[in-house]
């Protein structure tokens, strides 16, 4: 029976829906009842009624457009940079021995705390937001991508050795589709780690997109506005998850 619910097409988004409702529901009420401080969280009908000025007034749509861009751009150069230092680091194991350990530390450092150092050799343009992004999101891809060709079954390996591949037909037809499912991680997470510094890095220079709205509307103490122009952020990122979800779909048919 449950396994029947769970391969059921509909009831995973309706549930899941339908605990965002109830969540937001429950919010409303303790905020209503004073449990929770009307001047800390807006109640989420004052949000519901923000989207439509926000929308009119602060002209959402060309900075989601914006921060969506910068993203895009970011992601583009996290893939095809993240992907290929990893495989490098696979191939090179005295490269891997040397740098292994910094990548995984960059992974951890706190990258936001770079962005004077990227305005002033940037600009202070949308090109710095990109690179910051870019180079938030790249740590986790490298680490990932080099995870999942280092986990390949040798079994694997040696069935395309016993077929004489060269070592490209070995990484194209084994290495690569037997790590994609890792690397595909590596790319969420490094697209989450680039879209937090990008919004981050938009609001601290008020430099466009969203993040520059959210910190117009905080100083202005429009919590409503504010709380909705997050929801677009949250919107972005989640265009951004199904776009990567699709994509690993359109390249891993057989599953």
């Amino acid at each position: 029976m449950t396994a029947t619910l769970a391969n059921n097409r509909y009831l995973p988004p309706a549930l899941g829906i339908g605990s965002l409702i109830a969540f937001v529901a429950l919010v409303e009420l303790l905020i209503r009842v004073g449990l929770i401080n009307r001047f800390i969280v807006p109640m989420p009908s004052d949000i519901i009624a923000a989207f439509p000025r926000v929308i009119v007034e602060e002209h959402v749509l060309s900075r989601f457009l914006l921060t969506a861009a910068e993203a895009f751009s970011a992601s583009i150069l996290v893939t095809v940079f993240g992907v290929a230092g990893g495989v490098m680091l696979y191939r090179y194991q005295l490269l891997r021995r040397a740098t292994e350990t910094w990548v995984a530390a960059i992974a951890a450092a706190p990258l936001v705390l770079m962005y004077p150092l990227y305005l002033v050799i940037f600009g202070r343009s949308a090109l710095t937001i990109v690179m910051m992004g870019f180079t938030a999101g790249l740590a986790p891809v490298i680490l990932k991508t080099l995870e999942g060709l280092s986990a390949t079954r040798r079994v694997l390996i040696n069935v395309g050795r016993s077929f004489n591949l060269t070592p490209s037909q070995q990484f194209w037809k084994i290495l690569f589709p037997a790590a994609l499912p890792t690397i595909f991680v590596g790319l969420r997470l490094g697209l989450i780690f680039a879209l937090i510094n990008i919004v981050g890095v938009e609001f601290l220079i008020n430099f466009g997109g969203l993040g520059q709205l959210i910190n117009e509307l905080a100083e202005r103490y429009d919590l409503a506005g504010t709380y909705a122009a997050i929801c677009f952020v949250i919107l972005v990122s989640i265009c951004v998850f199904i776009l990567t979800e699709r994509l690993e779909r359109w390249l891993r048919p057989v599953d």
